[in-house]
């Protein structure tokens, strides 16, 4: 049984970041030349994460999502899976990757235990992609799709976070491939927590609303009506055009944030556990972890996150997070 949290949330999910180094540049998430990476001594260690799954699952956690930066970029990212999959109560492993190395890797992670994989792809274009991700190849990312389609690491979703005047336009296009090829699409509302386009302080005229998104594929494509999703659905609201086999999703955290139904902590790749992704409040694992603290320890450490969980973000406030990049917290 999940622990409440004080406004009666039950916390089911914890997201990982394994690392913060990434293979791309993304313009919405790091200037062009990166972030500077934490050494390799402040990472926890994968005993020290799975030290930390082990309390969560005792406390009513069975939802682990491994994140990064780029999770695939950190050697022995299997091991890690199979690890962590094998630990009592922890029923659904998944991981959000932007798939450039999906395609080595799909096969090993399914049968060490991983579930299912998100993809981030923000546009169909290759020049595009290139533009957007300054060092990626959208062919790879098409591989390592097919790959894990293979593999049985489905429902594959793909992320796409849309940006005014960068990839709106396509928007329709996203929409299409659930009637073409089935594919899974969540639209995400853009963030402010990066070091990309935001850093001018201009993200609130660059935000594309998820009502404006699905006014523009209703009037191409057709009217939605509610879709159900058996797995994994989170904080998206889906929906499916008629005769679509796969679905659509809106991730709302500026127009209509989800916060009353949020069940999920972060735990940054240093080892910063944060009960909100837009706020700076953390807890500190990693000490307590490297000075010997056993699954009991980290449990009390777990359930005080849980008990200052805020009940919402302050966006609105015009208060917003600025201590981490995305990348160091995992989305």
């Amino acid at each position: 049984m999940a622990h409440l949290d004080a406004y009666n949330r039950p916390i089911s999910y914890l997201r990982i970041s394994v690392t913060d180094r990434c293979n791309l540049r993304c313009v919405y998430c790091m200037p062009p030349e990166g972030v500077p990476w934490r050494p390799h001594e402040e990472i926890l260690r994968y005993e020290e994460i799975e030290t930390v799954v082990r309390a969560a699952a005792e406390l009513g956690i069975s939802k682990v999502r491994l994140t990064g930066g780029e999770p695939l970029v950190r050697l022995g990212i299997v091991d890690l899976v199979r690890s962590l999959a094998r630990i009592p109560g922890i029923d659904d492993l998944a991981m959000t990757t932007n798939g450039i190395l999906l395609g080595r890797y799909a096969a090993d992670l399914a049968a060490a235990g991983l579930r299912r994989v998100n993809i981030s792809l923000d546009t169909l274009r290759p020049d595009r992609f290139r533009r957007i991700t300054r060092l990626g190849r959208m062919e790879d990312v098409l591989v390592g799709m097919e790959a894990a389609r293979r593999a049985g690491l489905e429902p594959i979703k793909i992320n796409t976070v849309v940006i005014r005047g960068m990839n709106d336009d396509e928007v329709v296009d996203f929409a299409r491939k659930t009637m073409e090829t089935g594919w899974n699409v969540r639209f995400i509302e853009l963030m402010p927590v990066g070091n990309g386009v935001l850093a001018d302080g201009g993200w609130r005229e660059k935000v594309v609303t998820a009502r404006e998104i699905r006014q523009r594929i209703e009037a191409a494509l057709g009217r939605l009506e509610p879709a159900k999703v058996s797995v994994g659905n989170g904080p998206a609201r889906c929906y499916r055009l008629p005769g679509a086999q796969g679905t659509l999703g809106f991730i709302t955290p500026i127009s209509e944030h989800f916060c009353y139904r949020c069940n999920r902590l972060r735990l940054t790749a240093d080892g910063q556990l944060r009960p909100c992704l837009l706020s700076d409040y953390e807890i500190d694992l990693r000490t307590p972890l490297r000075q010997g603290a056993d699954v009991a320890q980290i449990k009390a450490l777990l359930l005080r996150g849980i008990e200052n969980k805020p009940l919402r973000h302050h966006l609105d406030e015009r208060r917003r997070p600025e201590k981490r990049v995305m990348s160091e917290i995992g989305g």
